[in-house]
């Protein structure tokens, strides 16, 4: 089985030959804004206005849910839905839903296999949305790396 390749840089960046997706996480309500979204929108703006758009047209946009978008020839973003919400609630629960984050991932799978891509990330989920790698890890090991699609995860 693959393993994940660790490196030093920026996820924007994919430093590999062929295909990458670039994936990261989103919320359910609607918000881009802050976190890795932003260095994101600082390269394409695509990524965030369909990601606004499939927001207002509500079609399929819920926890779990996938959308990947061509940038540029051999680079795709995928925005996956797998934060519900932004502030961690009243119960301290964070605004992770690792459940989501692994449908999120079996899907981007298929894609990336379609695509014959490679998939290059920060530490999803650990910003914001308040996840812990050790949880995300093992989600991207049975996803991802199981699939044969080989990961790439950037510290900065």
């Amino acid at each position: 089985m693959k393993t994940i390749i660790y490196l030093k840089g920026d996820a924007t960046n994919p430093q590999s030959e062929g295909n990458n997706i670039i994936a990261h996480i989103c919320n359910d309500i609607g918000s881009w804004g802050k976190g890795f979204v932003l260095a994101i929108s600082n390269r394409w703006k695509e990524p965030e206005n369909k990601y606004r758009k499939w927001f207002q047209d509500a079609e399929n946009f819920y926890l779990g849910e996938i959308q990947t978008i061509q940038i540029e020839e051999s680079l795709w973003v995928c925005n996956m839905i797998g934060q519900h919400k932004i502030k961690t609630n009243s119960k301290g629960i964070p605004p992770i839903r690792y459940e989501a984050v692994e449908k999120c991932l079996e899907k981007l799978s298929n894609e990336a296999l379609k695509l014959n891509a490679g998939v290059h990330m920060p530490r999803i989920g650990c910003g914001l949305a308040g996840g812990k790698w050790e949880e995300v890890e093992p989600i991207i090991e049975r996803t991802l790396l199981k699939n044969n699609v080989e990961v790439f995860v950037y510290d900065f």
